[in-house]
């Protein structure tokens, strides 16, 4: 029988697939008791689950690593942190030698007594994570118990679940799951950043889908509009395969623009600047005819190793990233690590309070100068391969822009004197991440050389709002009023100052959200590779002059419904 489910579009696509319905997780297991002589079986039996569960989600990452948005590299190194830890690991031995427990018993009693600690933390941040816990545990116990093939015979379905992990979608869609439709969520959760990425249709915050749905029904979704149906009748599938012919058209539209300029309707130029992180993204970024790199990270040299990159090591990587880019300027970041990334070398700091605000990003770099200058030097190095620009991140000052500096000139002083070739000028420039950044901009902004805006911790700061806490997805928006405007007069004080700004965070990428930026002046953007032609096809069909006219009603705006309305008004005709 026909019914219909209204959820949030969070990654477009149409889909007709049969239904896969996962249940919430739930630990439920009876107690049981072992005898004395199985315990070490049962020990090497929880010791194999973990070590089974490691090296996947190790094998995940080197997988993924540069094809996929960089969030779900965070939750794999969370995860895999979690492993690790031995208030876990010890816990689990000790109930099934002392308690003669079972492995799968002893793993529910662990799961609820650190969920029972976190959940007693005044930090909501930490009470937040117990469902990476519950992910990691049930990852265990789903080892412990796996046979050979279970993972298999999805291809083709459509998956209903509570929730998703973002470290799950590249792993389901591998197996050939072709949308995902969940109960809960946020069209901003990380989890429907990669989906956009991967281009894997997904429909969240969907009502009764779990009640009503069962496994093998036909389900027809639209993830762009949000709609899911069951059983759809004829109406339905004529209306699926004109969206699918329609996607289809857009994909050659697509493909037709590699090649073609970023150009607005009234003929003003747009620069389309690629973030990466390897050599693949540097590679699509070149073909896909992006501007340069925007924004490189180099958390990866440093993660998930037991030692720090040395100096040879991150030439290297540097220097081949210039060279990819056949003289289009790279902007590399340097390292932003904290405690909410998982680090073995012992660099960032493991048991912050609040990782969010803590010793990350330039702080760390500043409080670790020898790590500093030997990613300085490395810059430095790659800097005579070609045009290369250092951004700094997460500063919330003038004095750590100029200490950077003092590094940077000795540093080059050194290279010169050891008769390395660098180049004459690298260009600092500083991310506007922190809310003191951008309302203080004034007081450094002569002090670098270019901007770039990371909305995603802007916007999590300004609004006090965690953007991984999907509880909080109606408050973390980019489309709030202060965020706008705080955005405006950053804007509006680079170009003042000639100062080339741009926006790097996840709001760059969303063609939704291009009238927007290009209203409040942008000219630069700076996005993952997957989303620079659907951006591109958005830029050149707006006119420049009549957004940039209707800027004051937008910055009249007084809450988002208001933002909304102008974003709707400002969609061209066909």
């Amino acid at each position: 029988m026909r019914q219909e489910f209204n959820g949030n579009g969070a990654s477009r696509g149409s889909v007709l697939g049969r239904a896969r319905v996962r249940l919430p997780h739930a630990l439920e297991v009876d107690e049981e008791l072992i005898p004395t002589e199985a315990v070490e079986g049962e020990l090497d039996r929880i010791h194999a689950a973990i070590d089974a569960v490691r090296s996947e989600m190790q094998e995940l990452r080197e997988r993924l690593h540069g094809a996929l948005a960089h969030e779900v590299g965070e939750f794999l190194d969370l995860h895999t942190l979690l492993l690790d830890d031995p208030e876990l690991l010890q816990g689990l031995d000790a109930l099934i030698r002392t308690g003669h427990y079972s492995a799968d018993y002893a793993l529910r009693l662990q799961r609820d007594r650190i969920a029972a600690v976190f959940q007693e933390m005044d930090d909501a941040y930490f009470r937040s994570r117990i469902e990476d816990i519950d992910q990691v545990i049930g990852r265990i116990h789903a080892a412990l118990h796996r046979r050979e093939g279970e993972l298999q015979g999805v291809a083709g379905d459509i998956l209903v679940t509570d929730a998703v992990a973002p470290a799950e979608i590249a792993q389901l869609q591998a197996q050939g799951v072709m949308a995902i439709v969940t109960a809960s969520g946020s069209h901003l959760s990380h989890s429907a950043i990669l989906a956009r990425s991967l281009h894997l249709p997904l429909v969240v915050g969907t009502p009764n889908v779990l009640q009503k749905i069962n496994d093998g029904d036909t389900l027809m979704i639209d993830g762009a509009t949000g709609l899911v149906v069951l059983e759809p009748n004829a109406d339905d599938l004529r209306g699926h395969r004109a969206r699918v012919r329609e996607q289809k058209r857009e994909r050659k539209q697509l493909h037709r623009l590699r090649r073609e300029p970023t150009r607005t309707v009234d003929g003003v130029d747009i620069k389309l600047y690629a973030n990466a992180e390897s050599r693949e993204d540097v590679a699509e970024a070149h073909s896909l005819g992006s501007a340069g790199i925007g924004l490189y990270r180099t958390e990866f040299l440093f993660l998930q190793r037991s030692e720090l990159p040395d100096e040879e090591e991150q030439f290297r990587a540097y220097r081949d990233v210039v060279l990819g880019m056949t003289g289009r300027t790279v902007t590399i970041r340097t390292v932003d690590l904290g405690a909410d990334k998982a680090d073995r070398t012992g660099l960032a700091l493991r048991d912050e309070p609040n990782p969010a605000l803590g010793l990350r990003g330039v702080r760390l770099s500043l409080a670790r100068p020898e790590v500093m200058e030997t990613q300085l030097r490395a810059l430095l190095r790659a800097s005579g391969y070609g045009p290369l620009r250092i951004l700094l991140p997460m500063v919330s000052s003038r004095e750590e822009i100029l200490a950077v500096r003092r590094h940077l000139e000795r540093v080059a002083g050194e290279l010169r004197a050891e008769g390395h070739m660098i180049a004459e000028h690298v260009q600092v420039g500083a991310m506007i991440e922190v809310p003191a950044a951008a309302i203080a901009l004034g007081s450094f902004i002569n002090d670098v050389d270019f901007l770039s805006i990371g909305t995603n911790d802007l916007v999590q700061y300004l609004l006090a709002a965690d953007r991984i806490n999907e509880a909080l997805g109606e408050l973390y928006t980019p489309l709030h009023p202060a965020v706008v405007r705080l955005m405006r007069d950053v804007i509006r004080l680079a170009q003042a100052r000639d100062v080339p700004v741009s926006v790097c965070g996840e709001m760059a990428g969303d063609p939704a959200f291009a009238p927007l930026l290009l209203a409040l002046g942008l000219m630069e953007f700076s996005l993952h590779p997957g989303t620079l032609l659907e951006l591109r096809q958005t830029i050149r069909r707006h006119d420049l002059g009549v957004l940039r006219a209707r800027a004051a009603t937008l910055l009249r705006a007084r809450d988002r419904p208001a933002i909304e309305r102008w974003l709707a008004a400002c969609t061209p005709a066909g």
